[in-house]
């Protein structure tokens, strides 16, 4: 991040220093859009009680429901899933917890019953 990027930042929390949630995400697009809270709730498949208490930071989101509402946005499904954890975790009393998702190069293990597979196949051949 620039320097640049850094004062941005801190000149925007000035003006607002509530901390980025999905429910504050979720409000800004719909009102944005001009959509009720009705026709919002079907998009994201959700009852609109629900869509209410998101946006008022009563409920918080799975990072699944998150990737599920990023995508019905057309919203990165990642940044959606990082705010969701922050949300999940500042609920939680880690008020300063910040998360950072990264890749993570995981090697898939083949499973117990395709290894025995593999082995009755170079037994028979």
């Amino acid at each position: 991040m620039t320097t640049g990027n850094v004062e941005a930042t801190k000149f925007l929390r000035s003006l607002d220093p509530t901390p980025l949630s999905i429910g504050r995400i979720l409000w800004a697009h719909r009102t944005g859009e001009e959509m009720t809270l009705k026709d919002f709730s079907k998009l994201l498949e959700i009852s609109v009680a629900n869509l209410c208490d998101i946006e008022k930071g009563r409920k918080f989101v799975s990072p699944k429901r998150a990737a599920r509402f990023a995508k019905a946005l057309q919203l990165s499904e990642k940044l959606f899933v990082q705010i969701a954890l922050q949300d999940l975790l500042r609920n939680d009393g880690f008020k300063d917890a910040e998360i950072k998702i990264i890749k993570w190069p995981i090697k898939k293990s083949p499973s117990r019953r395709s290894q025995q597979l593999h082995q009755k196949r170079a037994h028979s051949a």
